[in-house]
């Protein structure tokens, strides 16, 4: 399957799922190809036929916009070298919860959420240690005993009662001998972070040097700024109330730009974020969602004004 086709694929899936689905990313460098919402739930797809492609700078650009935009970054993937991803397991790559398109399905379309993931040395799922550490007392058993039981040792069995997850092999064994259940569903839309690698925040990049007028006039206006490396847009524009969150490029006003505009407008809705783009001169004020400022707009206003030009052609109304 092309990867186009299989952009197309999650597309319908999702939509068929509820979801509002942006626009495709058709711009490069790009991080990721979809944003999507469905209530609060809001994810960034990047989708690939060979998971081995996605790196470590896009990794750390998409961990970076789900900080920012209050989302989740997921990759759906088909294979990992010349191997098929295994349903209803959920990889990990540079931070980012990874699965295939089945594991998607029975995700997003039927509520049901994966109980594996994959690490070095296996598959693993979460057990409930508190269930683990009752059970056992409930037995009168030693950890001594319950080791002896399933063949590992008594620090082990320990460190499961502190939380440490199992191989999948244990599990089973653990609700065969207490005849319960005792694993808990991976949550995906909070970042899988119970089992994700505990890998810090990646720092944002700096700006460009071209960038830093308008880095310098946001942050004037009391946005927290963070500059983009592979996204459609430049920068988000972050600030305390999350309705004026801005999403921020700039250009020569070409037949690009206009093209970019429009797909950070669309992103803008499914992110619920102000959509901005800077230019020398403008012959409309918006397109399809993006607001255009000149830059003269720029240097001529103060901060609080260059706030008014953002909510008055976003919102489309005098401000």
């Amino acid at each position: 399957m092309s990867r186009s086709a299989l952009i197309g694929n999650v597309t319908a899936m999702l939509e068929d799922a509820g979801f509002s689905v942006s626009q495709r990313v058709a711009v490069r460098p790009k991080s990721f190809d979809l944003a999507a919402r469905r209530g609060e739930d809001l994810i960034l797809l990047k989708i690939l036929g060979n998971i081995d492609a996605f790196d470590a700078r896009t990794g750390e650009e998409m961990r970076r916009l789900g900080d920012y935009l209050g989302a989740t970054p997921l990759v759906i993937g088909l294979r990992s070298r010349d191997e098929k991803l295994e349903p209803d397991v959920v990889y990990f790559r540079h931070g980012v919860p990874v699965f295939n398109p089945d594991t998607a399905m029975d995700l997003f379309v039927e509520g049901v959420p994966p109980l594996v993931y994959a690490a070095p040395g296996g598959l693993y799922v979460t057990i409930d240690s508190d269930v683990v550490a009752d059970e056992r007392e409930k037995r009168d058993w030693s950890l001594g005993r319950l080791a002896q039981e399933l063949g590992v040792s008594r620090r082990t069995v320990s460190k499961y009662e502190d939380g440490m997850n199992a191989s999948i092999e244990v599990a089973m064994e653990l609700e065969e001998l207490f005849d319960r259940p005792l694993t808990s569903p991976i949550r995906v839309f909070d970042g899988a972070e119970e089992v994700r690698d505990a890998d810090p925040m990646p720092e944002d990049p700096e700006p460009e040097t071209e960038d830093e007028p308008i880095v310098a006039a946001m942050t004037a206006a009391g946005f927290d700024v963070h500059p983009t490396l592979r996204a459609p847009f430049k920068a988000v524009g972050e600030d305390d109330d999350p309705e004026e969150r801005v999403l921020t490029g700039h250009s020569a006003l070409t037949e690009a730009a206009r093209k970019r505009a429009r797909l950070m407008g669309s992103l803008g809705r499914i992110t619920r974020s102000r959509s901005v783009y800077f230019v020398d001169e403008a012959t409309d004020e918006e397109l399809e969602g993006t607001a255009f400022i000149e830059r003269d707009e720029v240097e001529d206003s103060d901060p609080d004004r260059l706030r008014d030009l953002i909510r008055e052609r976003t919102d489309g109304k005098p401000a």
